[in-house]
């Protein structure tokens, strides 16, 4: 098996979620200078730091058509571009509007990058490594989180400019990107399904794996027989998708309802309102995003050796005992609890939820679907992160940390009963075999 192909190409498309991490979180250290330069309210400032997430619903929901109309190479070399205008504008914006817009367009490209990114890795991956595979685009996510973190900590001292070359700091990584995504081929299956050319996607296969060709064009050409080329949406919604669909939308809700993404924007403040002091809390998000690559590579090496249910178990009951834990420290005064149980909180996502969610639901969609799928449950995720930051700094100002924290801790518990009841695990299967079981209402959803 020549496996050296289809992780070096796997590399590249996860790239796209080293930039989706650098812009989430490069913001974190940028925010409060953003509003004081402006001096905008709270409602103002809201928008603009949710600026980047509302581009990312955009290109989410919308991500899957490029994919399937022009392929997911194409796609991905376009991600590239948006990834460094807005590296660029967002470093020289002018005005509060400037800099939303330009926020928004890499938005656009954070969300088009969870549709293709996972889709074409999961569809040049072997079976065997597709979860390893997939999972390296989390584990560049990850990685982009914590080279922002300490990217704005050695820029923050620059003066009362730093924030402009904290975000500009983007354009770089961006280009490198960008000109990794011309050296990739297309993906096999998208080549086969959305147009027919068989004899490209069987070459790409053989250098994959030239002993399973027959075996998976026999598969995806079966797959493809019922739902010829890319699905249109009536198709998508007329209820033969309906358990992957459910299982999309509700893995990307508790993703968010963790409290995830609102904890990394608003780290900083959580930590000062906690007592550090301004200059401790930029350093202890970079603590933030050590947790969160260490455990990342402990999720990356269990989800193809334990599976994707045991992890979301793993990561449910962290979640539970973390989120209450930090609520506890904060309504006791017993702050030193709150750094120690925020870092145990990210250890929890990077093992759970972090290591599967773009694994998931980029397995449990038949080929005709996995674009329309992937952009369904990664709107669903990017509507929900985009709407907690909005109001964020708001809840912040009028909530008290307790509330907060044990309503994220309370989502845990429902999403830890979900996991039990509904989803199905995906390990060591391919992605005909899950569709297949996904499409018979017969089969046991805790199989």
């Amino acid at each position: 098996m020549t496996m050296g192909k289809a992780s070096s190409w796997a590399l590249v498309a996860a790239l796209a979620g080293f930039l989706f991490g650098f812009d989430t979180a490069v913001i974190s250290g940028a925010e409060q200078a953003v509003q004081r330069v402006w001096q905008m309210s709270d409602t103002v400032h809201g928008l603009a730091i949710s600026a980047a997430l509302w581009g990312t619903v955009v290109g989410a929901l919308l991500g899957g058509w490029p994919a399937d109309r022009f392929g997911r190479k194409k796609t991905l070399v376009w991600i590239g571009v948006l990834y460094a205008v807005s590296a660029i504008g967002s470093a020289l914006a002018w005005d509060p509007a400037s800099f939303m817009f330009f926020r928004l367009v890499g938005g656009i490209g954070v969300g088009a990058s969870s549709v293709a990114a996972p889709a074409y890795i999961a569809e040049i991956a072997p079976r065997e490594s597709r979860g390893r595979l997939v999972a390296l685009f989390q584990f560049m996510i990850v990685f982009g989180i914590l080279v922002a973190f300490a990217s704005n900590w050695l820029i923050g001292g620059m003066g009362e400019d730093s924030w402009r070359w904290m975000l500009g700091a983007e354009t770089l990584p961006a280009l490198a990107y960008l000109l990794a995504t011309f050296g990739i081929p297309e993906s096999p299956r998208w080549l086969c399904v959305n147009r027919g050319e068989t004899e490209k996607a069987r070459a790409i296969l053989a250098s994959i794996n030239p002993d399973t060709v027959d075996e998976t064009l026999a598969a995806i050409r079966a797959e493809a027989a019922e739902d010829a080329r890319s699905m249109a949406w009536s198709r998508f919604f007329d209820g033969h998708l309906r358990r992957p669909i459910l299982l999309a939308l509700l893995i990307a809700f508790f993703n968010q309802l963790s409290g995830i993404n609102a904890i990394i924007y608003y780290a900083p403040r959580i930590f000062e309102m906690s007592g550090a002091a301004a200059s401790t809390a930029l350093l202890a998000t970079v603590g933030i995003g050590t947790v969160n690559l260490v455990f990342t590579f402990v999720g990356l090496a269990l989800i193809d050796r334990a599976g994707r249910k045991p992890l979301m178990y793993l990561g449910s009951v962290g979640y539970i005992i973390s989120l209450s834990m930090t609520a506890y420290g904060f309504a006791s005064g017993q702050f030193a609890l709150v750094l120690p149980f925020i870092f145990a909180f990210i250890a929890a996502h990077a093992v759970g939820q972090g290591a599967v969610i773009w694994v998931y639901i980029s397995e449990i969609f038949p080929s005709a679907a996995r674009a329309k799928g992937q952009s369904l449950g990664a709107g669903t995720h990017w509507v929900f992160a985009a709407a907690l930051t909005l109001v964020m700094p708001a809840v912040l100002a009028s909530v008290s940390p307790v509330t907060i924290f044990l309503f994220f801790a309370g989502m845990m518990v429902l999403q830890l009963a979900w996991v039990r009841i509904s989803m199905i695990e995906t390990r060591g299967k391919s992605l005909e075999d899950v569709a297949a079981e996904l499409a018979n209402p017969n089969r046991s959803a805790s199989e």
